[in-house]
C-alpha cells in the first residue's frame, strides 16, 4: 500500500521543525497565532470579574480577582496584542485589566506586584496611555506599605508567629512594580525598598551552590533569621524548580532596573547553576533534588520563567560567551515548550501549555496548565524576537 508522504510530512512538520532548530521568529509566529485564538475563547468562557487559574480533571478552575494569579490573563492578552496588533485582543486586554482597578485598596499581599504590573504595567508600557498610571502607582504604594526597615524586606505571607516576618523568594518578582513606579514618579523610597529587599534576600535566601530556599522567616524586632525552609519543594534543603526561576528572573530584572553590578553577578551565578543542572531539553523536574527523577513530573511553568530570564540575561551579560549560552538555553526551552509534548493545539481549558506544577507537596495543581506558565512563555518569545 502506498503511503501519502505529503500527509505524513504535514503531520510531522511541527515536531521536525523543533528538533531541527526552529528559530525564535517561526516559533513565535505559530505560538502567538494559537495564543490569539485561545485568548478569545478564554475571554468568551470566563465570567466578568474572575480570572483563569488552571484546567484540572476536565474542568476549568477559575479564581476571584483577589487571587495572586489574576494579573496574568490580562498580561497575556497584552503580550498577544503587542505581537499581533489585533484590535480585538486589545479590547480584551483593556477590559480584563480594568477589572483589577480596585485591588490596591485591599490587603492582597505581596502579589500585588504580579497582579498590577503584569496587567497595568504592560498596558502603560505598550500603549503609552497615562490613564493606566493611577492603579499602577497605587499598587506600588500598597506593596511599599509591607516594608519593615529593621528586616529590610517587604513581607510575603502571614507570619508563623507574631514575632516573625516571612519572606519568600517569589517576592523578588514583585519588586519590579516599585522600580517602574519610581521611574514614573521619582519617589526614591520605592527604589530604596526594592534595593533593600533584593540585598537582604541575596544575603539570606541563597546557599553556597547558588540554589535558594523558598522561605526565610525573620524576627521582626532584630531582623535576624529565625529559620529557613522550602514549602513547595521536595524538602527544606532541596532546589524547588520554580523558586530557582524566580531568583534568576528577579536578579536579572533588578540589574536591568538599577544597574547595580552585584545583581548581574548574582543572576549569572544562579544561571550557571541552572545550566549545569537542567535536563537536555531545558524543562526542569518540579524539584531538582527529587530522588524519584527521572520518574517524576516536569514543570513547564518553571521552564517558562527561566526562559524569559535567560533571554533577558543574554542581552545584559558583559561576557559574550556566557550571553550566547543563556540565549541558547532560552531557545532550547521555548523550542521544547512549543513542541507537541507541551503546547496544546486545542482544548486544555484554552491555556497554551501543559505539564506545569503548582504545589506538589500540597497535592494541588500537579501536571496541569497554569495561567502564569502561559504568561512567561509569551514573554520569553517576545524577548527572543525583539
Amino acid at each position: 500500500m502506498k503511503r501519502n508522504f505529503r500527509i505524513i510530512a504535514a503531520v510531522l512538520a511541527p515536531a521536525l521543525a523543533v528538533s531541527c532548530g526552529e528559530n525564535a521568529g517561526h516559533i513565535a509566529d505559530r505560538v502567538f497565532s494559537l495564543a490569539r485564538e485561545q485568548v478569545i475563547l478564554m475571554d468568551a468562557r470566563l465570567a466578568p470579574n474572575t480570572s483563569p487559574r488552571t484546567f484540572e480533571n476536565g474542568k476549568a478552575v477559575d479564581a476571584g480577582l483577589k487571587a495572586w494569579t489574576s494579573g496574568f490573563f490580562p498580561g497575556s492578552a497584552w503580550y498577544v496584542y503587542e505581537y499581533t496588533g489585533d484590535s480585538r485582543i486589545k479590547e480584551v486586554a483593556e477590559r480584563r485589566t480594568r477589572e483589577l482597578a480596585a485591588l490596591p485598596g485591599y490587603n492582597v499581599g505581596h502579589d500585588i506586584g504580579f497582579m498590577m504590573n503584569c496587567s497595568y504595567g504592560n498596558a502603560l508600557r505598550i500603549t503609552g496611555d497615562p490613564s493606566w498610571r493611577g492603579p499602577l502607582e497605587a499598587g506600588a504604594a500598597n506593596l511599599a506599605s509591607r516594608f519593615n526597615p529593621t528586616v529590610g524586606c517587604t513581607s510575603s505571607w502571614g507570619s508563623f508567629r507574631d514575632s516573625e516576618f516571612t519572606v519568600i523568594i517569589d517576592n523578588m518578582m514583585n519588586l519590579e512594580i516599585l522600580t517602574v513606579v519610581h521611574r514614573l514618579t521619582g519617589v526614591d523610597s520605592l527604589l530604596n525598598i526594592a534595593v533593600s529587599h533584593a540585598n537582604t534576600t541575596m544575603k539570606n535566601h541563597f546557599r553556597p551552590d547558588w540554589t535558594s530556599w523558598h522561605v526565610v522567616s525573620y524576627f521582626k524586632d532584630s531582623g535576624q533569621v529565625a529559620f529557613k525552609c522550602t514549602f513547595q519543594g521536595y524538602s527544606d534543603d532541596s532546589a524547588w524548580a520554580r523558586g530557582q526561576g524566580w531568583g534568576l528572573y528577579g536578579y536579572t530584572m533588578m540589574y536591568r532596573e538599577t544597574g547595580i553590578e552585584a545583581y548581574l553577578t548574582h543572576a549569572e551565578n544562579i544561571a550557571g547553576m541552572l545550566l549545569e543542572r537542567l535536563p537536555k531539553d531545558g524543562i526542569p523536574y518540579w524539584d531538582f533534588d527529587d530522588p524519584a527523577i527521572p520518574n517524576t513530573v516536569r514543570d513547564a511553568s518553571a521552564a517558562a520563567v527561566m526562559a524569559s530570564a535567560f533571554a533577558e540575561l543574554s542581552g545584559l551579560s558583559k561576557d559574550k560567551k556566557m550571553a550566547g549560552k543563556y540565549r541558547k538555553m532560552a531557545l532550547r526551552q521555548v523550542r521544547t515548550l512549543a513542541s507537541p509534548e507541551y503546547l496544546a493545539a486545542e482544548g486544555n481549558g484554552n491555556f497554551l501549555l501543559r505539564h506545569s506544577v503548582g504545589n506538589k507537596p500540597g497535592g494541588g495543581e500537579v501536571d496541569v496548565p497554569l495561567t502564569y506558565a502561559d504568561y512567561y512563555f509569551l514573554e520569553a518569545l517576545l524577548r527572543l524576537t525583539r
